[in-house]
């Protein structure tokens, strides 16, 4: 029988994954992998990039993201906050260098804007919020199956030589490693869909099981090759405190944006949630594609923010609650209900 993660103290800021994260990337830094071990680390964590992605297919409902398209000013809305705003700013952090942030932790800076959005903990704080949960869904949906295509797109693009180039080699990997696995998803969705609903705990640990291989391998390259060096705690302070000002510049920028557009206020806390964050879970296979030995310094930004926005969004989610029960109780009362209103589901993605 599978236990669940244990839950960390109430007073602990931080969920239960993001501990075995930072364990897992201690692990890398004491007992990095070397040689054949590496050899091993590495094909192994090839292969859970491709699960990931054959599961993510399997699980995506094609006919629920159609559906959802009658609401698609509120989707484009997400899909330019996440795939156009983000990486202006991000491009804008050329600025910073070399006296704030070095080459490699810019690279690694721009990579997190290029990120899709999240799904999960999305859907989990607009429901927390009172918004509109429905929109929350296909909007991360949608920016899950756009990043699989924009984003290694956009790498290529403003990253250059950093993500490797856009050689065929890199093309090609790009293609097996994510695309191959999620249409195969796609395609095996009607025979595997059930399973996985029925299964979802189990493939929730496999999930993140995944993602701690990668971590791990990337972190041990980095390690082995010597680029830990690079990192000195002024550099990672001042790393957070950029991170702080893009997190505040988007979370003005949608909840302000969607407002001039014309959203009510549950589709405004769907578009602030869902166009203000970036997926860790689909970051981290990305750039060991991408990134290859250089992914250590390139995820570190996306672990640093993938934190700070859970913290962050979980304030404010508790926040536009409050404030709607101050103004209307009655209407507080009718929100989702059930498991989306529980935080713990944004452990990850």
């Amino acid at each position: 029988m599978i236990r669940p993660l244990p839950k960390p103290p109430s007073w602990l800021p931080v969920d239960a994954y993001v501990l075995a994260l930072i364990g897992t990337v201690v692990s890398a830094a004491l007992l990095p992998a070397r040689g054949t071990a590496a050899d091993v680390a590495g094909g192994a964590s090839t292969g859970a990039v491709a699960l990931l992605f054959l599961l993510y297919g399997a699980r995506l409902s094609t006919a629920e993201a159609l559906a959802g398209l009658k609401h698609w000013r509120l989707h484009l809305t997400v899909l330019a906050c996440t795939f156009v705003a983000f990486p202006l700013l991000g491009l804008a952090s050329k600025g910073l260098v070399p006296y704030v942030l070095t080459p490699e932790l810019q690279a690694g800076f721009l990579f997190l804007c290029l990120v899709p959005s999240t799904i999960q903990s999305s859907i989990a704080f607009t429901s927390i919020a009172r918004g509109n949960v429905p929109a929350a869904i296909c909007a991360g949906s949608f920016s899950s199956l756009a990043g699989i295509l924009v984003t290694p797109l956009l790498a290529a693009l403003l990253l250059g030589s950093a993500a490797g180039g856009f050689s065929a080699d890199s093309l090609l990997k790009i293609v097996l490693q994510l695309f191959v696995p999620f249409l195969a998803g796609q395609l095996l969705r009607r025979w595997i869909g059930g399973y996985l609903v029925r299964h979802k705990k189990v493939l929730g640990l496999v999930d993140r099981g995944s993602i701690l291989l990668v971590v791990y391998t990337a972190f041990s390259e980095g390690m082995v090759a010597g680029v830990w060096h690079q990192v000195t705690p002024a550099r990672l302070a001042a790393l957070l405190g950029a991170e702080a000002v893009l997190l505040a510049l988007m979370l003005a920028l949608t909840w302000s944006g969607a407002r001039w557009l014309g959203f009510g206020r549950e589709d405004r806390i769907a578009i602030q949630f869902a166009g203000s964050k970036k997926s860790l879970a689909a970051g981290l296979p990305m750039a060991s594609v991408l990134f290859g030995a250089h992914a250590s310094l390139a995820v570190l930004p996306l672990m640093l923010f993938h934190q700070m926005q859970l913290m962050v969004c979980a304030v404010i989610a508790k926040r536009r609650s409050r404030d709607l029960e101050a103004q209307d109780p009655a209407a507080a009362g009718d929100s989702v209900a059930g498991p989306l209103s529980d935080p713990a589901v944004t452990v990850i993605r």
